[in-house]
């Protein structure tokens, strides 16, 4: 069966392309070759829209391609579909095959990046499934976790009549467990919010004693252990349990990731302003791969608890005395995640722990900064596009620059016609600051102007209002808000939506 003739006279031509375990250089010389001829890249990704696949063929793509990126509705069973899990993700197939047939019926070549194998537990099977019978098709395999795996620990899985095994880690750890009681050899799959079962059959079986662990194998995260030393708690889903087989004998044990020195370094982290899915994947993955989370008590205390971790809180006014910390813990070989609410680049850690890092006895330690979503961004769209044009960002904290200096700032940003994100607005410490800035802002602009003032925004106490800078009452204000004062384009719509035009009068 064929597809609809598109606009070159043929329909498109799919390809399932297999992309390897990890490391870049196991990407086949076709699959690099067909991904970089190719019309159109489709790879899969979870609702934060990170892509592993896409991240690993990103060498081979190229200027023009159009990219399709089909994110999962779910990611658990844990769902409000009708048709439960299963239907969600039956849902989700269907109108992804039909957002590629319209290319294919374009005429357009597509083709669905895989990890690993296309055909190996892989996403592009259900891809196939649906449009392998209406449009020619080709497969190229990659080389599976598996092999992967096995290549890392070093260890031949199956010899001579053995048999290998490959399981599943959704199964059910007594199924599991019958399994790995008759297997040669075998390979568990699909850890994660597994493992813990997985663990269990590997030990009911009682093969957990000559069993191993491998991480993200082939990659430069990879790690090997002895599957009864890993910690449940920081398994991720690209990880599998192996039994090699056993008539190689112990063979030499992969080093374990704690045996020798290491190096340390420190990453400043910001979790966004409030809930937990506004923290970025990288982020998160910085903090999972910490030994030390150094921070303000109530910061830390957002970041779910890890017993592998050690936390270090702090009060906040001792940024200097925390980024010395932090520092020494790296030079002795530690990872350290300085945790920031927000960005840490925006009045908070990154700034901090940079200045104290330029001491020459800091010289020998990397620091990294990772962005995060700050409180102007989050409070702006939960009412539209306030800060569609030019704006300034001011703290009104005179903890570590004279007051004078931030009311002539105000004045300055106020004259110059820009938005304003004023944070650390109002504290018990100087109740009376922010009156004086509104002041000093009225001083230039007129008291209709556009307020919007958001508190704990994507935190449990959220609340955003809209007012305007004569209406504005001080009092209502803490340091849990961040305040916009709008510009003379700044506009309030009929339904309540806030915007301020990309368009300034000549």
């Amino acid at each position: 069966m064929t597809g609809h003739v598109g606009q070159h006279g043929r329909t498109g031509r799919l390809f399932g392309v297999g992309l390897g375990p990890g490391d870049p250089e196991l990407v086949t010389v076709k699959a690099a070759r067909l991904i970089g001829a190719a019309d159109v890249v489709a790879f899969h990704a979870a609702q934060h829209g990170r892509s592993v696949a896409r991240a690993l063929a990103a060498p081979y793509l190229r200027e023009g391609q159009v990219e399709e990126l089909l994110v999962y509705p779910v990611t658990t069973e844990a769902t409000d579909h009708p048709g439960g899990y299963q239907g969600a993700i039956d849902e989700f197939y269907e109108s992804a095959a039909a957002r590629l047939a319209a290319h294919l019926d374009a005429g357009r070549d597509v083709v669905v990046l895989a990890e690993g194998d296309p055909f190996f537990y892989g996403s592009y099977m259900h891809m196939h499934k649906r449009l392998a019978g209406r449009y020619p098709t080709e497969v190229v395999p990659g080389v599976t976790s598996v092999s992967g795996a096995a290549a890392v620990l070093g260890r031949p899985l199956v010899e001579r009549d053995e048999v290998l095994t490959v399981l599943p880690g959704t199964l059910p750890a007594d199924e599991l467990a019958e399994w790995l009681a008759t297997a040669d050899s075998a390979a568990v799959v699909k850890l994660g919010r597994t493992f813990g079962g997985v663990r269990e059959a590997f030990d009911a079986a009682g093969v957990l004693d000559r069993a191993w662990y491998v991480e993200r194998a082939t990659t430069d995260r990879q790690r090997v252990a002895p599957l009864a030393d890993v910690d449940p708690e920081t398994v991720p889903y690209f990880s599998l349990a192996l039994l090699p087989s056993p008539l190689t004998g112990p063979g030499n044990s992969p080093e374990r990731a704690d045996d020798g020195p290491r190096a340390g370094e420190v990453v400043v982290v910001g979790l966004g302003p409030g809930k937990r899915s506004w923290t970025t994947p990288e982020v998160a993955e910085a903090l999972a791969g910490a030994d030390d989370l150094v921070g303000y008590g109530p910061y830390l205390a957002r970041v779910p608890a890890n017993p592998r971790q050690t936390r270090h809180a702090s009060d906040n006014r001792v940024e200097a005395e925390r980024a010395a910390h932090a520092l020494r813990l790296a030079q002795s070989g530690r990872r350290v995640a300085v945790v920031s609410s927000g960005d840490p680049g925006v009045f908070a850690m990154a700034a901090a722990v940079l200045e104290v890092a330029d001491r020459p006895e800091f010289a020998d330690v990397e620091v990294r900064v990772l962005p995060g979503l700050t409180a102007a961004q989050a409070v702006a769209s939960r009412v539209g596009a306030p800060l569609g044009h030019d704006f300034a960002v001011i703290s009104l904290s005179d903890v570590l620059k004279p007051w004078d200096v931030v009311v002539d700032r105000l004045r300055h940003a106020a004259a110059a016609d820009l938005v304003l994100a004023l944070y650390n607005p109002r504290s018990k410490a100087r109740p009376h600051q922010l009156g004086e800035a509104l002041e000093a802002l009225l001083e230039v602009r007129k008291p209709g102007t556009v307020v919007v003032v958001g508190r704990d925004v994507g935190g449990p106490e959220e609340r955003v209002t809209v007012t305007t800078l004569g209406d504005l009452d001080p009092d209502t204000v803490d340091m849990r808000c961040l305040v916009l004062v709008g510009s003379t384009q700044t506009r309030v719509t009929p339904s309540g939506r806030v915007f301020t035009s990309r368009r300034y009068p000549g």
